[in-house]
């Protein structure tokens, strides 16, 4: 048993990069490569899949990406760990045996099982809903590597389980090693993302020598994991991007919600962790502190919630705001039937004197819901294509009538750890039961109650938060984060002080009438903010212009403040 394991990431998503699998397997050595397909939209995009077609339900390109790299995978022995199976991880399984087969390959192929509670939803007070699934722990991953499969697919799991999964196997972790856990799941949500953490949506992109060459298509990263828990964050030589304590903490900030970040195995206090730059585009991250696991497992639930359409019409030059409530007028009055939601936003992106027409143009969306698709679909695009001619001067759409689209709505659910069947499936055909986990303690909320002592920091200058700050923002559900930085004590010192919640709401008015909770991280110098309901039902429901809040915490960088001048210069040449 050796006390390091090399894991790669080649996905974030349903749809990243083709060649990633191939890059990572050429790149140099590696034990394991995992892949990240996941997401709530996600499972929406799969359950409609699996609606037409119940052999589907999985991340077809996954077994596209194998069908030009397993037999590298098995040559070099890295075992291929991933999420893909999604909604149908037996299909899934399938679909790979069926490839190596036509490659004239020997694959064993295992598959982790028992997330799916759809057919029980009802029983389980989740509501009747499209898909069900329950957010499994790494133990049955553990299984099938320790069945020495080559691939090993899974359903819904923590992001940060198919890396610790791996990571329990190899080092003979128990269920009660919290703190080694928790380090390799700090790991998983570092790599989970892929090139987020080599330079890629990363806010100071721009301030290293060479940026636009590097960053045109930065490398997949690679965690070293050690026996202990802490590991080393690096990447391929020669590839793009770069992996700096910055880049790493921005991702550590994803779609976090507190300073307790839970999973089915352990809960990871992210106050505990600490960044070490140990060499050129190599990060040491150590001193994660593990605790015992939650009572009750996330579910996400997934379904349809009726049919949506949505009209821009663009209001050029002088009165804007009156051409905004004319049509609006007009549109609603034409309507047979009103849908259930007409949600009216009104966007001024034009300028004074402008020396182009787009600069002079301002933006009117209209987004319609309703159960009926009949309601939202040419009755309401042709009422407002029909008045055209009749309405605000030049009137124009950006886009030709249409019918409506189904949207789908997500919804958090919770059950307790004992109800899902967590299941390993050997190549063989068994099975492995995986139990519980032994001990479990409600989830406490870490509180935000340090006392912040106003303190004169000197002159100030009025300039971007952004200067000196960096931002990492995100969706969960309904709900986003965004997580905000600095590189220094002094520099944290300012922003405990000046970023309050009050503080935050004022500079994002959006947020003002939203719930919002916040979250110190001392030791990384950040500051993490939950904004409840920002993004209503889930982002396939959102009709918010960034309906990820992916551009929430650039939003925030990008607002003027009182930044202490002391500040600025070193803002300004970091």
């Amino acid at each position: 048993m050796t006390n390091l394991l090399r894991v790669g990431n080649c996905s974030g998503f349903y749809g990243d990069r083709l060649s990633a699998m191939r890059e990572m397997l050429d790149g140099g050595d590696l034990d394991v490569l995992t892949g990240d397909y996941l997401a709530e939209l996600t499972m929406l995009i799969l359950g409609r899949d699996r609606m037409r077609d119940t052999e589907l339900g999985y991340a077809r390109t996954f077994v596209r990406q194998l069908e030009d790299s397993l037999g590298t995978a098995l040559e070099r022995g890295v075992r291929i760990v991933s999420n893909a199976g999604g909604l149908n991880p037996r299909g899934c399984a399938d679909a790979v045996r069926e490839v190596a087969r036509g490659l004239g390959l020997d694959v064993t192929v295992a598959v982790v099982e028992g997330d799916d509670l759809t057919e029980r939803s009802e029983e389980l007070g989740l509501g009747k809903v499209l898909a069900a699934n329950a957010y499994l722990g790494a133990f049955g991953i553990a299984e099938a590597c320790r069945s020495g499969a080559d691939v090993v697919i899974t359903g819904r799991v923590t992001d940060a389980s198919v890396v610790v999964g791996p990571a329990i196997d190899r080092f003979g972790w128990g269920t009660t090693d919290y703190d080694q856990i928790a380090g390799a799941m700090a790991a998983g949500h570092i790599i989970e993302c892929g090139t987020q953490a080599t330079g890629g949506n990363f806010a100071f992109f721009n301030r290293t020598d060479g940026w636009l060459d590097d960053l045109a298509r930065p490398g997949f990263p690679i965690a070293e994991i050690h026996d202990d828990g802490s590991f080393v964050v690096t990447k391929h030589d020669g590839t793009g991007g770069f992996v700096t304590v910055d880049t790493v903490l921005s991702q550590l900030l994803y779609e976090v919600q507190g300073a307790r970040y839970a999973g089915p195995d352990a809960v990871l206090r992210l106050d505990s962790l600490r960044l070490e730059q140990e060499g050129p585009d190599r990060v040491l991250v150590s001193g994660a502190e593990g605790e015992a696991p939650p009572p009750q497992l996330k579910v996400s639930c997934t379904s349809l919630g009726g049919f949506r359409n949505e009209l821009t019409f663009v209001l050029t030059g002088l009165d804007i705001d009156d051409k905004a409530a004319f049509v609006r007028r007009q549109v609603e009055d034409a309507l047979a039937v009103r849908p259930a939601e007409l949600d009216w936003t009104l966007s001024r992106t034009d300028h004074e004197d402008p020396d182009t027409q787009e600069r002079a143009a301002a933006r009117l969306t209209l987004v319609a819901r309703d159960p009926d698709e009949k309601t939202v679909g040419r009755a309401l695009s042709g009422a407002a294509v029909e008045m055209a001619l009749a309405t605000y001067p030049g009137c124009f759409l950006t886009a030709p009538p249409s019918g409506g689209t189904a949207y789908g709505v997500f919804q958090p659910g919770y059950v307790d750890q004992g109800v899902p069947r967590h299941i390993a499936v050997l190549d063989d055909g068994s099975t492995v039961r995986i139990p519980a986990p032994p001990q479990t303690q409600p989830l406490e909320p870490t509180t935000d109650d340090a006392p912040v002592f106003p303190e004169d920091f000197g002159d100030t200058v009025r300039r971007p938060l952004g200067t000196i700050a960096g931002a990492r923002s995100g969706d969960k559900g309904g709900n986003a984060n965004v997580g905000v930085w600095v590189h220094s004590q002094d520099e944290f010192r300012w922003l405990d002080s000046f970023l309050t919640v009050e503080k935050l709401q004022e500079l994002l008015p959006e947020t003002a009438p939203l719930r919002v909770e916040r979250t110190r991280l001392p030791n990384l110098r950040a500051i993490n903010f939950v904004v409840e309901g920002l993004l209503g039902e889930g982002v396939a429901y959102a009709a918010r212009f960034d309906a990820q809040a992916k551009a929430l915490g650039e939003w925030l960088r990008a607002r003027v403040v009182d930044l202490p001048t002391r500040f600025d210069q070193e803002g300004t040449n970091r």
